[in-house]
């Protein structure tokens, strides 16, 4: 489309509302000729008066968020006169809040299945890996690795539920997002 074609066209607010569209038409920039049904549903719900007073009222920066805004509103309540964009809002967050149980669902069989993968050492050989796993550093002390103290330990269970974040190896869970 040219220039001149599209400076001498009215905008879709002032086709719409059969009237002479002025240079300083503050409907123009916001709805332009190629777009008729944006301005049709804003003006069927919230009115064309109403509209042009928003307009005047919002900083000019913000006029552009404000049409879109308004537009969506209006769209959203010609397929829900009731609920409009709040329904549409409404029907997202349950999915939202649907995905995230799953999430947590599918992220606690990881971890699961993480910490069953983890081999348990039969009690006498528990006290074998302590044993080989102390060491004698070069000033003489012995020291114990993480493994030999947790697998030692009489209230550990790689099995328990109750770990709150571990496997109960001495190593943090897997975080899976």
């Amino acid at each position: 489309m040219s220039s001149s074609t599209y400076s001498n066209s009215p905008c879709a607010a002032c086709k719409f509302l059969r009237r002479k569209c002025l240079p300083d038409c503050v409907f123009a920039p916001y709805f332009p000729p190629e777009e008729p049904q944006k301005f049709a549903n804003v003006h069927k719900i919230f009115g064309a008066s109403n509209v042009s007073k928003l307009l005047n009222e919002v900083q000019p920066h913000q006029r552009d968020d404000a049409v879109n805004s308004l537009a969506y509103e209006a769209e959203a309540r010609m397929k829900d006169p009731v609920y409009g964009c709040v329904g549409a809002i409404s029907i997202l967050q349950r999915q939202v809040i649907k995905l995230q149980k799953e999430l947590d669902a599918t992220n606690a069989n990881l971890i699961r299945y993480a910490c069953t993968e983890i081999p348990a050492p039969s009690p006498s050989s528990s006290s074998q890996y302590a044993r080989r796993s102390s060491s004698t550093s070069h000033d003489g002390s012995s020291s114990t690795s993480s493994y030999g103290h947790y697998y030692s330990n009489p209230y550990f269970s790689p099995w328990s539920n109750s770990h709150n974040g571990s496997c109960g190896d001495g190593h943090d869970k897997p975080e899976f997002k």
